[in-house]
């Protein structure tokens, strides 16, 4: 059941409410509107726009939803509308298996690198488009925002059925959501029980009880997924909970280990706890998560690899930025995580190359924690 419940954490430490806003709105005019060096956004021709992974040079379906989501809580309907119609534009895939689906990665001229979906994408997708119709009302076509948002919830869960090619993104028995939709193994990053829920409130009739039952499925799997010890997730994982160690050749090296991806596993649990209501294991995995980051930062080691277990890995991580705010963020369900909930405030955003990942994870933990990041 939805709390309707979005506390400004950040006043602890001194920020009003209306500070945490007009923060969140600086946030979002530099990486929107900011310097060449700053933004991650640009205007592409008349009516479209771009986010831009600026250390793969490239667009991905995760950082134009994830864009989406960032216009669509601080009402900016012009960028959304940009960015969706770049996505839908350049993205979508009307023939071939995976029809219906968007492409994960195009060059910024829009020409597709791939002619494969990545899930996390289609998530945020659905949500956002439910969120703009709630929030602007639906328009016409490819602003009708419901109705896509239907189409693109009835295709992640029933593709390979009916006149509907390729596979679905949620596996059919477990109701987990996939790595991809021709694998059978998943992310833990990707699972959000809190987007599920809502889907089941705007999804066809006949799809409502998948979304409700993915939903209980997410939580119970967070559980297997998540190190009893450290609390800590892998970027892949076994739908028993396992890290997933196989496929090293052709996903591009190790996943087994907690780097790039598990850093938002922490951050979706703490969402899906304010938007739905704490539970036991929401907390208890806040507390050992941030209890085992402060050991970390006294050992000087927060910014190294891991595996699982806690064993330090001689390698520093690609996104420390990341670390910091999504760490921040167990400080809404336990005192653990304050020690880093102040290092956040602290910490600028990411500049050079790498910023889009470290400074998109950074908007959605100062929305979270500010009391910005709303269900509409």
């Amino acid at each position: 059941m939805k709390t309707n419940t979005y506390r400004n954490y950040l006043a602890d430490f001194g920020i009003s409410d209306d500070k945490a806003r007009e923060r969140c709105e600086e946030i979002f005019n530099t990486l929107f509107h900011g310097s060449k060096e700053e933004r991650i956004y640009d205007e592409f021709g008349e009516d479209m726009g771009i986010m831009i992974d600026t250390g793969n040079l490239d667009a991905r379906t995760e950082g134009m939803s994830y864009g989406m989501m960032m216009c669509v809580q601080l009402d900016k309907k012009d960028e959304f509308d940009r960015l969706w119609k770049w996505a839908r534009t350049y993205m979508y895939m009307d023939e071939g298996p995976a029809q219906g689906y968007f492409a994960w990665s195009c060059g910024l001229d829009g020409k597709k690198n791939a002619y494969g979906a990545a899930p996390d994408g289609e998530e945020f997708f659905i949500l956002d488009l439910i969120f703009a119709g709630n929030r602007w009302g639906n328009g016409e076509g490819i602003f009708n925002y419901h109705k896509e948002a239907k189409e693109l919830m009835r295709s992640v869960i029933r593709k390979g059925s009916g006149d509907l090619p390729g596979f679905p993104m949620f596996d059919g028995t477990t109701h987990y959501i996939k790595f991809v939709d021709a694998v059978n193994f998943t992310d833990p990053s990707y699972h959000l029980p809190h987007f599920y829920e809502i889907y089941a409130e705007y999804a066809y009739d006949e799809d409502k009880e998948f979304f409700r039952k993915a939903a209980l499925a997410s939580r119970e799997y967070w559980k297997k997924c998540c190190h009893p010890k450290t609390g800590l997730s892998a970027e892949y994982a076994e739908y028993d909970g396992s890290p997933h160690s196989a496929d090293y050749e052709i996903f591009g090296g190790r996943h087994d280990w907690f780097y790039s991806d598990a850093y938002r596993t922490i951050l979706n649990i703490v969402h899906d706890a304010i938007w739905f209501g704490a539970n036991d294991f929401a907390n208890e995995e806040a507390e050992k998560y941030a209890r085992f980051f402060n050991e970390a930062y006294s050992n000087n080691t927060w910014d190294q690899i891991f595996e699982l277990d806690g064993t330090v890995l001689d390698e520093k991580v690609l996104h420390p930025v990341a670390i910091i705010a999504t760490t921040a963020t167990t400080a809404a369900l336990t005192d653990e995580g304050k020690p880093w909930l102040e290092r956040f405030l602290d910490t600028p955003l990411r500049d050079g190359d790498r910023r889009y990942y470290d400074n998109c994870l950074y908007m959605f933990s100062y929305l979270l924690l500010s009391g910005n990041y709303r269900i509409y």
